[in-house]
């Protein structure tokens, strides 16, 4: 009797394992999506060419709600957040940002204009999955991505900062509820990786992707950012959060005026862990305009830096948005050629001002 319990016991364990392994393979993970906005979010779907559509292409998710859907093994796409939507009650309507045309709710195959910040999976079928949160078609909302379960590196990557509030005025859109990538603000084929651009080789970090990147170090912010941008994991389901938790936005307008001097040229080319490697620390790294924002760390000597999130402390303090704002066409300038050295008004011409008046 007691062979008998246990043999029983053992065929049910086995068909209770075999059972869970089979679902597994059939719906390779389960996404959650979370809203910790104080305000309602529609996120966006868009399944790649070749993958199946999900259960919704689009949905209403209010503040302070979540919800869950599977996706099967080897599905491939992207998720994004629409915000400033308003529609009517038969679901027709459009959306301030992330907009994706459908007129509706539901995307139903569209992808979303830009800027929108987008997550981006490859689920493996039997290997790794693969993830990302990219900022290439410019940022509207904060977002991370969580793993639960799971094997191998298993990452949070994400940009938990408010790059709305940090967004240099070329960049702005209209509403100030989105920060245009350089490419889809200037469409040149430098900013947009493309024409003779078009390879890792050619197609370097520009300032304003060097921004993107100190505010958000795990995000991607330019074409060929694989490096410190791409997370993989075996087996993993995944929650997408939007509005995680964030700096103060006074933090955040805090200002100082950029510094001029660069440091020695040493790089981390490996995102640090926890919360300070995905909001980072505002540094930039390797134009010498110095801090953005945050506790103004610098590094870098003049090249283009492969990650943007600088090892090297350097005094200052403050974000530098408002010094963006009030002189944009200085950072514009630093973009396009100018003196990595040139700084706004102040930075030099107060010691200038204290030598003559000494000898007066």
């Amino acid at each position: 009797m007691d062979l008998l319990s246990s043999s029983s016991a053992s065929y049910t364990l086995t068909l209770v394992l075999t059972l869970s392994l089979l679902t597994k393979c059939v719906f390779g993970a389960t996404f959650t999506f979370n809203n910790k906005c104080e305000y309602t979010v529609w996120p966006g779907i868009l399944a790649n060419a070749g993958s199946p559509s999900l259960s919704t292409t689009g949905f209403e998710l209010p503040e302070s709600s979540s919800r869950s859907f599977q996706a099967p093994t080897g599905w491939s796409g992207r998720f994004w957040g629409r915000t400033g939507c308003n529609f009517d009650g038969s679901g027709s309507g459009s959306c301030q940002t992330g907009d994706c045309g459908s007129n509706q709710v539901e995307c139903n195959g569209a992808g979303a204009a830009p800027p929108a910040t987008l997550a981006e999976f490859t689920l493996g079928t039997g290997g790794s999955d693969f993830y990302d949160v990219s900022l290439v078609d410019g940022y509207n909302i904060a977002m991370i991505v969580e793993v639960s379960g799971g094997t191998g590196l298993c990452a949070t990557t994400g940009c938990v900062n408010d790059l709305n509030q940090q967004c240099p005025s070329e960049l702005r859109t209209e509403s100030g509820m989105g920060c245009k990538s350089a490419c889809e603000a200037f469409g040149s084929a430098e900013y947009c990786c493309s024409g003779a651009y078009n390879t890792p080789a050619t197609c370097k970090p520009s300032v304003y992707s060097e921004m993107f990147k100190s505010f958000c170090p795990r995000s991607y912010s330019y074409a060929y950012d694989d490096p410190t941008s791409t997370f993989t994991c075996v087996g993993a389901d995944y929650t997408v959060t939007f509005c995680p938790s964030m700096p103060s936005q006074k933090a955040s307008r805090d200002t100082s005026p950029p510094a001029a001097d660069t440091t020695d040229g040493t790089t981390n080319t490996t995102p640090s862990s926890g919360d300070e490697a995905l909001s980072g620390s505002g540094a930039e790294t390797g134009y010498g305009y110095g801090s953005l924002s945050g506790s103004g760390t610098t590094s870098g000597s003049g090249s283009e830096s492969e990650t943007g999130s600088g090892s090297l402390p350097e005094a200052g303090t403050g974000s530098g948005s408002e010094a963006l704002e009030a002189n944009g066409s200085w950072l514009a300038g630093l973009a396009m050629g100018g003196s990595a050295r040139s700084e706004p008004f102040g930075a030099t011409t107060l010691p200038l001002f204290l030598f003559v008046l000494f000898f007066l």
